[in-house]
C-alpha cells in the first residue's frame, strides 16, 4: 500500500466540499511528511482559523508564478514577516497540491503570526476555486498509481538508498540521523517522497514531482536528479581537497582550531570545563580510560566542538562526556586481606552467626591465594532483621574497600540495571554503573539488597538484565546501554540479599552462592540487646551507660512478650522506645542514676503484653495439636483443632488452607479410619462429621509438613486422649503411614523454643539437619524421631497401633529439593 493510499483510507473528507488553501512560495508539502510553516498574510491566516474550527485539514497549493516580494516565510526559513495586504488569487497556484492534518499551532494575538506545524496527507487535484473572504478549493484525491511489480519496487529501493547515501556521504556535516531514516523506510513512495524534499532543486521540479501519479516514473526523475546532484557534489569535494593541500596539515589544524576558539569566545560557547581551563579533548587524553571508552569520548567531543550550545543535542553530549569522565575507569582501594583482623571485625559487629563467619573467612582466604575477585557471588539468605545488610558493611570494612547499597525492590524495568540510551529524553546510566561512579572505585563491595523483590513489568525482566552483572565469565565485559561501551565488574565484590529464594529465578540464582541467615535463640537475642542494641540506642538518645541499665530479666521479658520476629528489627525499636521513657527521667529533678528499667517502665512505654505464648495452657482438649510451620519470615507454630458433630461422614477443612495440606488431612483421615478398631473399638464413624481448623484464617497456609499433625489431631479427637502442649510436631505423612522429611528444621526449632515447647517429633530422616540448630536450643529440647505414624501416635497419645494398613516405610530414595513444598504462610 502506499503513501497515498493509505491517507485515502484515514482521510476525514474525499469530497468536494470547500477546503482553506494556504497558498506556498517556497515549499512543497509531500504526502507523509511532516513540515513547519510561518503563516501571515491575511487570507492565508483566515483560511488556517477556518481549517482549525472544522476539522483541522487544510490545502497547501504552490504558487505558479511566485511575486517578487516575500509572502509566506516556510521552513524555518528568517525573514521579514510578510505585509498583511500582500494577497495571492487562486489564479498563480497551481491545480495539484496536499491536502494537510494541521499537528501544532502556535502564535496568533495582535500579531496575527501563526508558526504551525503540518503533516501531508494526501495529492488533490484542484476541481474549482472560490477567493473569498480567503482562498478556498474544491478537489479530488489523487492516489499513487502503483505500476512496479515487487522485484522492481525493491531493486527502485535501493538505487534510491545508495544514491542518498553516497550524497549524505559528500555533505561536509553531520548526516547520520537522515542516513539511519533512510534505512528504515522500505515504502516505496516515502522514500522518494523524503529525498525530493531534501534534494537541492528547484521548486518547479518538486512540483513536478509531486504531480507524477505514476510511481515507476517518479522514481525514475528522482533518480536521475539524485545522480546529478551527486556529480556536483564529488566537483565540490575534489575542489576543496584541492585547495586544502596547498596549505600544510598542521598548520591548517591550528589556524581552524584558533577560529573557532574566537569564534565560540564571541558566542560563550566555550567548552572549556575543566579546573585550568582545559578542553574536554585535553581532560579525555589525561584520563585513565580503556582505549575503546577513549575513543568514544573523544568522537563526542568533537561532534561538540562542531555545534554550537543553541543545539539541542550539546547539553546531551556535554553530559555524557562528563559522566565518562567521571566513571572509576581505573581507580581502585587496595585490599586487606589480614583473615585475623577480619575475623575480628565480623565478631565486633555480629553476635553468634558462626557458620556464615567461617564462610565469609574462607572467600576472603580464597581471595588472597588467588590475587583476585573472580569468583562466586554470594547470596544471604534469611528473615528481616537478622543482620545481612550490617554483614555486607562488615566484609567491606574488613577488605579495606567502599561499601556501596542497590536497593532492587519493587523494581520493574531492565533499564533499571542496564540503563537507557541515549536517544531517548531523560536518559539515565542504570543502578549498577551509577552506583559505581557514587563510590568513586571500581573494585567495592556492592549490596544487591532484596533480589527476590524484583517484579516483572511490560518493559523487560530485570531478573534476566542481572545475569551478565553476576556472572563471573560475563560482567568483565558489562555495557551499560548509557555507557554504550565495556566496564569491568569483576572487580566488585557483589553481595545479594533475599528473604526467601522461591521468587528468585532459577537461572539467576544459579550464579549465587547461597548463605543462610536464620534467626536468633531467645538468649542470643539478650547477648545482642546487650551487646549491641542498648550501648547503640542510649548513645543515639544523648545518654551514656551511667544513666540508664536494663536487667536481663527485664530484656528477657521483652524479647518474648513484646516481640515475635526471627530478627531483631522490632527488639531494636522497643529498645528505642524505652530509651525515650528514660530520657525523661534523667532529665527530671531529683533523678536517681542510673534510671533502672523495670516492669512499671516497660507497660508505660509499650503497653500490656502483647504475645501470650499459647503453649503454656495446661489443659487442653482433646483434638488440639501444636504444629511447626516455615515462613519467609522465620519459622512459627501453629495450631490445629478438630472437632466431631453428628452428620454423614463429611470433612470440612478451614483456615484457608492449599490444596497440599488439604490432601494431607484427607491422608491423615484415611489412616485413622483404617485402624479405628485398634484403638477405638465400637466407634462409628459413619454417623459423624469431622471439622478441622487452623487459626489465624487470614493467613493462607500450605504444605505437607503439618502431616504427622493432622494424624495427631484426629487420633487424638476419635481416641478422646489430649496431646500435651508442650510438645510440637513437623513432617509429612504417606497413605502407607510413613514420615517424609521435611524443610527448614533449624527455623521451625528455633520458633518452638521461643515458643516454650519442650519436646519436638521430627522425622528421622531429619537428624541430619540438627547440626545447624544451636546447641542452646537442642539442649533444652527433647526431640523425639519418627520414622512411621505408629512411632507419631506412641509418642504423642501413648496409643499402640499394629494394624496391616500402617506399614513401614520402604528403603528409597527421593530426592528432596529445599523450599519445595514446606511452607505454611
Amino acid at each position: 500500500m502506499t503513501v497515498d493510499q493509505t491517507n485515502f483510507e484515514n482521510s476525514a473528507d474525499v469530497s468536494r466540499a470547500m477546503t482553506p488553501v494556504i497558498p506556498s512560495r517556497n515549499a512543497i508539502v509531500f504526502p507523509g511528511r511532516t513540515v513547519p510553516l510561518n503563516i501571515g498574510r491575511t487570507k492565508s491566516v483566515a483560511a488556517l482559523e477556518k481549517a482549525i474550527e472544522t476539522d483541522s485539514q487544510i490545502l497547501v497549493i504552490a504558487q505558479s508564478h511566485p511575486q517578487s516580494q516575500p509572502v509566506d516565510v516556510e521552513e524555518g526559513q528568517t525573514g521579514t514577516a510578510p505585509a498583511p495586504n500582500n494577497s495571492v488569487t487562486s489564479g498563480e497556484l497551481h491545480r495539484v497540491g496536499t491536502l494537510c492534518k494541521i499537528d501544532r499551532v502556535r502564535g496568533g494575538g495582535t500579531q496575527g503570526n501563526y508558526q504551525i506545524l503540518l503533516t501531508g496527507l494526501s495529492r488533490v487535484q484542484v476541481v474549482n476555486f472560490q477567493d473569498e473572504p480567503f482562498i478556498a478549493a474544491g478537489y479530488e484525491l489523487q492516489p499513487d498509481v502503483d505500476d512496479a511489480d515487487e522485484p522492481t519496487k525493491v531493486m527502485l529501493i535501493e538505487s534510491v538508498r545508495t544514491l542518498a547515501k553516497d550524497i549524505l556521504s559528500l555533505v561536509p556535516a553531520d548526516t547520520k540521523p537522515l542516513a539511519d531514516l533512510i534505512d528504515g523506510i522500505d515504502d516505496l513512495a516515502l522514500l522518494l517522497h523524503l529525498s525530493a524534499e531534501h534534494m537541492d532543486i528547484p521548486l518547479a521540479k518538486k512540483q513536478e514531482i509531486l504531480e507524477l501519479l505514476s510511481l515507476r516514473e517518479r522514481a525514475l526523475l528522482i533518480l536521475d536528479l539524485m545522480a546529478q546532484q551527486r556529480e556536483a557534489l564529488r566537483l565540490q569535494g575534489t575542489i576543496r581537497e584541492k585547495l586544502s593541500t596547498r596549505i600544510g596539515k598542521a598548520q591548517r589544524e591550528q589556524m581552524l582550531r584558533e577560529h573557532l576558539r574566537t569564534i565560540k569566545e564571541e558566542l560563550g560557547d566555550s567548552d572549556e570545563s575543566g579546573p585550568g581551563g582545559e578542553t574536554f579533548l585535553d581532560r579525555i587524553e589525561s584520563a585513565k580510560m580503556p582505549e575503546a571508552a577513549r575513543k568514544i569520548a573523544r568522537e563526542e567531543a568533537k561532534r561538540l566542538e562542531s555545534m554550537g550550545s543553541s543545539s539541542p543535542e550539546s547539553h546531551i553530549i556535554r553530559s555524557y562526556i562528563e559522566f565518562l569522565l567521571s566513571m572509576p575507569w581505573s581507580s581502585a582501594t587496595e585490599d586487606h586481606f589480614e583473615l585475623e583482623q577480619a575475623r575480628g571485625i565480623l565478631d565486633e559487629d555480629h553476635y553468634g552467626l558462626d557458620k556464615i563467619k567461617r564462610r565469609i573467612i574462607q572467600h576472603l582466604a580464597v581471595m588472597k591465594l588467588m590475587k583476585q575477585m573472580k569468583g562466586s557471588i554470594l547470596l544471604l539468605v534469611g528473615p528481616p532483621g537478622v543482620g545481612k545488610t550490617s554483614l555486607g558493611q562488615s566484609i567491606a570494612r574488613a577488605l579495606g574497600r567502599k561499601f556501596a547499597r542497590v536497593a532492587l525492590g519493587g523494581v520493574r524495568d531492565d533499564s533499571e540495571i542496564r540503563g537507557h540510551r541515549r536517544t531517548y529524553i531523560g536518559a539515565m546510566p542504570g543502578r549498577i554503573v551509577q552506583t559505581i561512579k557514587r563510590s568513586g572505585v571500581n573494585n567495592p563491595v556492592l549490596l544487591l539488597d532484596e533480589v527476590d523483590k524484583l517484579g516483572r513489568g511490560y518493559t523487560g525482566d530485570p531478573a534476566a538484565a542481572l545475569l551478565e552483572v553476576l556472572d563471573p565469565e560475563q560482567n568483565a565485559t558489562f555495557t551499560d546501554h548509557y555507557l554504550d561501551t565495556e566496564f569491568d565488574l569483576s572487580k566488585v565484590f557483589f553481595i545479594a540479599t533475599a528473604n526467601s529464594i522461591d521468587s528468585i529465578p532459577g537461572p539467576l540464582l544459579d550464579r549465587m552462592e547461597v548463605i543462610e541467615v536464620a534467626g536468633y535463640t531467645s538468649a542470643e537475642k539478650l547477648r545482642i540487646a546487650k551487646r549491641h542494641l542498648i550501648p547503640k540506642q542510649i548513645a543515639e538518645h544523648g545518654m551514656n551507660s551511667d544513666q540508664v541499665a536494663f536487667s536481663d530479666e527485664l530484656l528477657l521479658r521483652l524479647i518474648s512478650s513484646y516481640t515475635r520476629e526471627a530478627g531483631v528489627r522490632e527488639l531494636q525499636r522497643s529498645i528505642a522506645a524505652l530509651c525515650r521513657v528514660a530520657t525523661e527521667k534523667v532529665l527530671a529533678e531529683n533523678a536517681t542514676l542510673p534510671v533502672q528499667i523495670d516492669r512499671t517502665i516497660l507497660e508505660d512505654a509499650l503497653g500490656p503484653e502483647k504475645y501470650v505464648h499459647e503453649v503454656a495452657e495446661r489443659l487442653v482438649p482433646p483434638g488440639v495439636v501444636t504444629g511447626l510451620a516455615w515462613t519467609p519470615v522465620g519459622g512459627d507454630i501453629l495450631f490445629i483443632e478438630a472437632t466431631l458433630m453428628p452428620g454423614t461422614s463429611n470433612l470440612t477443612l478451614t483456615g484457608q488452607l492449599g490444596d497440599v495440606m488439604k490432601e494431607s488431612a484427607q491422608i491423615a483421615l484415611s489412616l485413622v479410619r483404617a485402624n479405628l478398631p485398634t484403638f477405638v473399638p465400637g466407634f462409628v464413624y459413619e454417623k459423624k462429621d469431622v471439622h478441622i481448623h487452623v487459626p489465624a484464617g487470614a493467613i493462607p497456609k500450605d504444605g505437607p509438613s503439618a502431616g504427622i499433625a493432622m494424624l495427631t489431631t484426629i487420633a487424638s479427637l476419635f481416641s478422646g486422649r489430649s496431646v500435651s502442649p508442650k510438645l510440637a510436631m513437623t513432617g509429612e505423612i504417606t497413605l502407607r503411614g510413613a514420615v517424609m522429611p521435611v524443610g527448614g528444621i533449624k527455623e521451625k526449632l528455633i520458633a518452638a523454643h521461643r515458643a516454650g515447647v519442650e519436646r519436638v517429633i521430627l522425622p528421622r530422616r531429619n537428624e541430619k539437619d540438627l547440626r545447624d540448630v544451636p546447641d542452646d536450643v537442642k539442649q533444652q529440647l527433647k526431640i523425639e524421631l519418627v520414622d512411621t505414624a505408629q512411632d507419631v501416635l506412641r509418642v504423642a497419645l501413648g496409643l499402640t497401633v499394629t494394624a496391616s494398613p500402617i506399614i513401614p516405610p520402604v528403603s528409597i530414595s527421593m530426592p528432596h529439593r529445599p523450599g519445595e513444598h514446606h511452607h505454611c504462610r
